[in-house]
């Protein structure tokens, strides 16, 4: 995959991230297991490329999914060359400690984990937990990070977030060099529009995750009546319906459109999508390169114009 300049942080990654939270088994918000062995051998498919971008957090799966990074990496020697690995900061489990300490921890227990000695890229991860103020506040979790990467334990720092006004206010401190938004650009939401001029405007390179909507526009509404883990509208799911039978008409998987929705905005550096089997990898590819007429754009834009409205 052709590769493309992460902003102003002299990394290039693909068009496409790896997304590595289901590979931590975390049945509870997607509904199966995923045991040591098939994350191990997905992980292995994905470190072997053409996609060079994996993204984790602290908080995945209890720590699993670093920890199963790290058994992968350890067997490798290491992150591979021109491979870009990003992981998150999160609050102590059960607790809404996101402390400058609690930021230490997170990232120390990351380390840990990974089997590294250095962090390439680390977001502050749904800092809508916490006010802005807080956050901001000397001695917080901005400031702390801001250390951690002035003493060499983080390359570069990013935000990862849900409310878009918020990330508006993280993108000001002219902290952050990249920014993860998820569930808000979308064949059914573009509600981080404005958010994509802002970084685009800032040099920051924008990530947008979640381009299915947490499934339903793989599937369709039948069989996932949900959107972003809660249930849809019946708005919603009568428009994904028509946005079903618009690609059916032209031989398009709904999937291939709505990941294609996301890496066809020059916007937007990267696309972060899930995957728990080895084979989902040739898979993602194929859906990025599916064939899709001009005129399949043309027939989806009345469904895709209502945005937001609806959504939930």
């Amino acid at each position: 995959m052709t590769l493309r300049p992460f902003g102003r942080t002299g990394l290039s990654v693909t068009p496409l991230c790896i997304d590595t939270s289901a590979l931590g088994n975390f049945p509870a918000q997607y509904g199966y297991e995923v045991n040591d062995e098939r994350a191990a051998a997905t992980l292995r498919r994905v470190f072997k490329g053409p996609i060079n971008f994996i993204d984790t957090s602290n908080e995945y799966g209890g720590g699993e999914s670093e920890r199963r990074i790290g058994r992968v990496l350890k067997e490798l020697g290491g992150i591979p060359p021109g491979f870009v690995l990003a992981t998150k900061v999160d609050p102590l489990p059960g607790t809404q400690d996101f402390s400058g300490a609690r930021v230490r921890a997170s990232v120390a227990e990351s380390l840990q984990r990974l089997g590294l000695q250095q962090l390439p890229v680390v977001y502050l991860h749904d800092p809508e937990k916490i006010s802005f103020a807080e956050a901001t506040a000397p001695g917080g979790a901005v400031e702390t990070l801001v250390e951690l990467r002035d003493e060499g334990v983080i390359n570069h720092l990013g935000v990862a977030g849900g409310p878009v006004d918020l990330m508006h206010r993280y993108l000001a401190t002219g902290v952050f060099q990249t920014i993860i938004s998820h569930n808000r650009y979308t064949l059914v939401d573009q509600s981080a529009e404005p958010l994509l001029d802002d970084a685009a405007q800032r040099g920051v390179a924008f990530v947008n995750a979640a381009p299915y909507g947490g499934g339903m526009l793989v599937k369709g509404p039948a069989q996932v009546p949900k959107y972003c883990y809660q249930p849809a509208s019946n708005e919603t799911l009568d428009r994904v319906r028509k946005m079903q039978q618009v690609c059916q008409a032209m031989d398009v998987p709904l999937a291939a459109a709505a990941l294609q929705f996301s890496l066809r905005e020059k916007r937007i550096v990267s696309t972060i999508v899930g995957i728990t089997e080895p084979e989902r990898v040739e898979q993602t590819l194929r859906l990025a390169e599916w064939p899709i007429p001009e005129s399949l754009w043309h027939d989806l834009e009345p469904l895709i114009a209502p945005g937001k409205s609806g959504v939930l």
